[in-house]
Order: structure tokens, then C-alpha cells, then sequence
């Protein structure tokens, strides 16, 4: 399948959060107010004014080895979107040309519950404000301007990568392969279901991965 895609290496991440910074700075989010609960990941969640944030894990692999792992949560923008299966009148768009998963001003209508439960990775909230739901739209405006995704232009150490699909998902397939030769369970979960492609050096438990995917 066509498109685009995005390759998030978690390996070669710093959790310098200039990815979460990026995305709010783009699309013009709120300022949210948060509160120290012991952990460097702050907000602790996504919400209607952020669509994209940093998640911190640490603990000892099967091994018993430490690991402290960064996981930046955002939408997978799935080939197949589960979050559309409520949609009736164009409520979430699939940009043709991308492939991005995009919502409209017509979710306001859509019944929140039954689109956040059709979203595997439990992405969706919703602005309080103007009761419209919303996500990271793959930053759509910017690439039709052949501009890079914010949060991709942002990182300082190359762990985000974008791309024709093709083209990432053969970058995906050669980064794992080396990864594999010092961390034997390295993979790219769910390559050929989502065009945000993450790279994981230690099995998916060890991740703050949303809903456990």
C-alpha cells in the first residue's frame, strides 16, 4: 500500500520531548496544567490539547536487566482505521495521497465513547471546549506543503524518520536487522497494519504502550 509513513527508532531516543514540544507549537495547543506524580512523563495522558507526549518505563527485562525506555505516544494512523467505524458523513477522513487518518469539525457528532473504543492504541480525546474530537492529524498541512511532520523536523537525534511507505518500511526492515545483532528481541510492531512504525528493543511489556498494543 502507497502512502506515507513514519519510523519512530525508540532506540536512539533521548526523551528530550522537542517532539511533544514540536507538535504543540504546530497546531497551535493550549498550554495544559500538570502536577509532579513522581515520574518525569508529564502530562501523564493525552488529551483534547495533547495530541502527542513522551511516555517514561523503567523497570528489568526477563533477563534482569534494567531498562529505562521513552515511547513517544501519538496516533498510529492505521491502513485500516478502527476509529472510523462510527462514521457516517465524513466525520474522519483517509487523505487519499497520505494515507493520514484525519478528523473533522464534524466529530463533534460522533458518539466519543464508540470512536475511542474503536481505536486499538486508545488515542482519541476530545476538546472540551468545541466537544470536537481530536489526534495528531500526521501534521497533513505541512506535508502537503512538502514540509516534514513537526515532530519529525524536531528531533535532534534522528530517531523519527518520514517517508514514502515503501521506503520506510524497507528502513524499518534494516534497522531492525541490526538492532538484532545486540538486542535479540528487537522489532517493529505492527509494521503492516499502521504507518506509525515504532522499533522496540525489548518485548512491547516493557513499553508504556497505550492499551497494551
Amino acid at each position: 500500500m502507497s502512502g506515507k509513513s513514519i519510523l519512530v527508532d525508540t532506540s536512539k531516543c533521548t526523551a528530550c520531548r522537542g517532539c511533544q514540544v514540536a507538535c504543540k507549537q504546530w497546531n497551535q495547543l493550549e498550554g495544559t496544567k500538570t502536577k509532579n506524580v513522581g515520574s518525569y512523563e508529564n502530562p501523564q495522558d493525552l488529551s483534547g490539547q495533547t495530541w502527542k507526549i513522551v511516555r517514561f518505563t523503567e523497570g528489568k527485562n526477563g533477563s534482569g536487566k534494567a531498562y529505562w525506555h521513552f515511547f513517544s505516544e501519538q496516533c498510529r494512523h492505521c491502513l485500516t482505521p478502527g476509529c472510523m467505524a462510527e462514521v457516517e458523513k465524513g466525520e474522519i477522513v483517509q487523505d487519499e495521497k497520505t494515507g493520514a487518518v484525519v478528523y473533522t469539525p464534524k466529530t463533534k457528532d460522533l458518539d466519543f465513547k464508540a470512536t475511542l473504543e474503536g481505536c486499538p492504541y486508545n488515542i482519541p480525546r476530545k476538546n472540551e471546549k468545541s466537544g470536537v474530537l481530536v489526534k495528531c492529524t500526521m501534521c497533513l498541512d505541512r506535508v502537503q506543503a512538502d514540509l516534514l511532520p513537526a515532530c519529525v523536523k524536531s528531533c535532534p537525534t534522528g530517531a523519527m524518520q518520514f517517508g514514502d511507505r515503501d521506503a520506510i518500511l524497507a528502513a524499518a526492515e534494516k534497522r531492525v536487522a541490526e538492532l538484532k545483532k545486540t538486542n535479540p528481541k528487537a522489532e517493529a510492531i505492527n509494521a503492516d497494519d499502521v504507518r506509525v512504525i515504532y522499533l522496540v528493543v525489548d518485548p512491547k511489556k516493557c513499553y508504556s504502550l497505550a492499551a497494551g498494543k
